[in-house]
C-alpha cells in the first residue's frame, strides 16, 4: 500500500476496475432515478392541474367582471340617450325605473319605482329615450302601474310627422308589439316608413314626441277605412330607464282626472 501510494503501481488497475464497475453503479441507481422521475411526473401533473384550475377560476372572474363592465357601459349609454331625449321636452321630467312587468297576458302594464310620494298622478305620461311608452293608470304610495301604448285599451292621438295627417293609435288586438291606426280614410296620405308623433291633443302627452313608425298600409275599396299598422319607437321589452312628464304650468302634485278618463272608459267597455 505504501509503494502503491508512493509510486502508483495499481493506478491503472483501479482505472480499469472503474470501467468494469460503472454498469453496476448505474444499474443499482435505477430505482432511485426512477423514483425521482416518477415523483417529478406526478408532482408536475398535480401542479399543472392546480394551475389549470386556478386559471379557470381567474378566467371566470375576469369574464364576470367584463360582463359587468359591458352592462355598466350599456346602462350609461341608455342614461345618456335618456338625458338627451329629455332636453327636447319643454315640460318638467323625472327619471324613473321599471322594476316589474304585469304577469297578466291580456294587460300590457309595467311597474315603476315612483309613486304618490313622488307626486306621480293618474294619466301621467311615461317616455323612454326613443318614444312614448304609456301613461300611469294606478298610483301606489311608492310605486305606480303604467299602461303601455301597446295595450288594446289604450288610445293616443297621433299625427304623421311628414304631412300632419291625424289619427288615433290603439294597441293592436292581434299582436302585443304593434299599434293600429283607427278611422284612417282611404284618401289620407300615409305610407310605410312614416313617423308618427304625438299630436298633443287631449293634453296628455307632450307634443311632437315620437310614438311609432308605420310598417304597413292596406286599403280595401270595399271598406270605409284603411288598415294601418305601426311599430312603437319605445323599446318596450328592453328599456328600464324611463321618464315621467310633469306639466310645466301645473304643480307636480296635481292629479287631473281628465287625463286618466280616456283610459278608464276604454277599460270599462
Amino acid at each position: 500500500m505504501f509503494a502503491d501510494g508512493r509510486f502508483g503501481y495499481l493506478e491503472k488497475m483501479r482505472f480499469g476496475l472503474g470501467y468494469a464497475t460503472t454498469p453496476v453503479y448505474w444499474i443499482a441507481d435505477i430505482p432511485t432515478r426512477m423514483s425521482f422521475w416518477i415523483d417529478d411526473v406526478f408532482v408536475s401533473r398535480t401542479d399543472l392541474l392546480e394551475d389549470n384550475e386556478q386559471l379557470r377560476e381567474e378566467l371566470l372572474v375576469a369574464q364576470q367582471e367584463l360582463q359587468l363592465l359591458e352592462s355598466i357601459a350599456s346602462e350609461n349609454n341608455r342614461l345618456l340617450e335618456l338625458n338627451e331625449a329629455s332636453q327636447v321636452i319643454e315640460e318638467d321630467v323625472m327619471p324613473a325605473e321599471i322594476i316589474n312587468v304585469s304577469p297578466d297576458p291580456y294587460s300590457k302594464r309595467v311597474l315603476i319605482n315612483k309613486g304618490a310620494s313622488d307626486a306621480v298622478f293618474l294619466g301621467q305620461p311615461l317616455l323612454d329615450a326613443n318614444g312614448l311608452m304609456g301613461q300611469v293608470d294606478e298610483v301606489l304610495p311608492y310605486t305606480s302601474w303604467v299602461l303601455l301604448i301597446t295595450d288594446s285599451h289604450h288610445v293616443i292621438p297621433v299625427e304623421v310627422n311628414r304631412n300632419g295627417e291625424r289619427a288615433l293609435a290603439r294597441g293592436s288586438r292581434t299582436t302585443s308589439t304593434e299599434l293600429e291606426l283607427q278611422f284612417v280614410t282611404q284618401t289620407q296620405d300615409m305610407m310605410a316608413g312614416d313617423l308618427l308623433v304625438s299630436s298633443g291633443m287631449g293634453q296628455v302627452y307632450p307634443k311632437n314626441y315620437p310614438v311609432a313608425e308605420i310598417i304597413s298600409v292596406f286599403s280595401d275599396p270595399g271598406q270605409d277605412f284603411a288598415t294601418v299598422k305601426a311599430r312603437p319607437k319605445a323599446q318596450m321589452a328592453s328599456t328600464r330607464h324611463v321618464m315621467l312628464v310633469f306639466a310645466s304650468d301645473e304643480p307636480e302634485d296635481a292629479a287631473p282626472d281628465a287625463l286618466a278618463q280616456p283610459v278608464v272608459e276604454e277599460q270599462q267597455e
